[in-house]
């Protein structure tokens, strides 16, 4: 199968002349900028040599449309950690952090590996979550198993005495009531009236930093339009508001599944479009369908 990444391929065959590992950190590698529902996701393929991702400065350089191609999540792909996954991946925000998961990130690293000549359909990818399985669709979409869903508040991480289905938290004078829990990253989820009117950025902001979230918090803003669809905003650790963000979604579905208001199955409508998720509840796992899409692609400097 012709790759439609053809400057990553041509990158690719050149990489047997490159030099070794601490002088590519000065060298220009390819990326592919792709995107999930509009959440901006560049990839960088480094199966080859291993080389490390790089460091917070220049991730915010290459973060900022300004400075470099731009990106709420850059996904550093390197190879597979054993023989029963077919590649890894490391997570950072365009702050420079590095971060747990990242939904729609998986989705276009998944796509990128089944282009390429001789690519599987059904891979398994390594993560700091644990091994996350991938089925790339007939229509190109991506399915990705995404783990069950955490609601201890030692495991999310959250400061709270025990667990509960709803928790209220303190921001300027407010009480909000939230679902807080864990899609292997932590994310609280507030209902609202009207996602168009919500005070995301304020919020959104404020929840990020507060105590109780002691390694921050993605934050989303859900609608219940009905039984089998929701409206989200999500303001997301390292990036602000995103287009999208599908551990967000994920989150977000199995919040109003675990309220009894959503069915199990529910299309995520964002900003950016539109997410697929579905859990059956329990300690089943929530699985994740979007789009991934090119955009373009090109070289950096390192």
């Amino acid at each position: 199968m012709k790759s439609p990444f053809p400057a990553a391929e041509a990158a690719r065959r050149l990489s047997g002349r490159e030099p070794a590992a601490d002088t590519l950190r000065r060298m220009r590698v390819p990326f592919l900028k792709m995107h999930g529902a509009g959440n901006r996701i560049v990839v960088v393929d480094r199966r080859g040599d291993d080389l490390p991702p790089p460091d917070p400065d220049t991730l915010r350089r290459l973060g900022d449309t300004a400075t470099g191609p731009g990106f709420d999540q850059l996904m550093w792909v390197g190879p597979a950690r054993d023989a029963s996954m077919d590649a890894s991946y490391r997570v950072f925000n365009a702050d420079g952090g590095e971060v747990e998961q990242c939904g729609n990130g998986v989705c276009c690293v998944a796509a990128m590996l089944a282009a390429q000549a001789g690519g599987k359909r059904d891979l398994v990818l390594g993560s700091s979550a644990g091994p996350i399985e991938t089925h790339v669709l007939n229509d190109g979409s991506v399915s990705v198993n995404m783990g069950a869903p955490v609601f201890e508040p030692a495991r999310i991480p959250f400061d709270a005495g025990r667990e509960s289905d709803h928790y209220e938290i303190g921001v300027g004078g407010d009480t909000l009531v939230a679902s807080v829990l864990s899609m292997g990253n932590p994310h609280c989820v507030l209902e609202v009236d009207d996602v168009e009117r919500a005070d995301v950025e304020r919020l959104g902001r404020a929840l990020g930093r507060h105590a109780r979230f002691p390694a921050g918090v993605n934050v989303g803003f859900m609608h219940v339009r009905d039984r089998a669809n929701i409206d989200l905003r999500v303001y997301e650790r390292g990036a602000g508001e995103t287009l999208a963000c599908g551990t967000g979604a994920c989150a977000a579905a199995v919040a109003g599944r675990r309220a009894g208001e959503l069915e199990d199955t529910v299309t995520v409508h964002l900003p950016g479009g539109r997410l697929v998720v579905s859990w059956r509840g329990g300690s089943e796992p929530v699985w994740l369908t979007g789009n991934a899409e090119l955009i373009s692609e090109g070289m950096i400097e390192l």
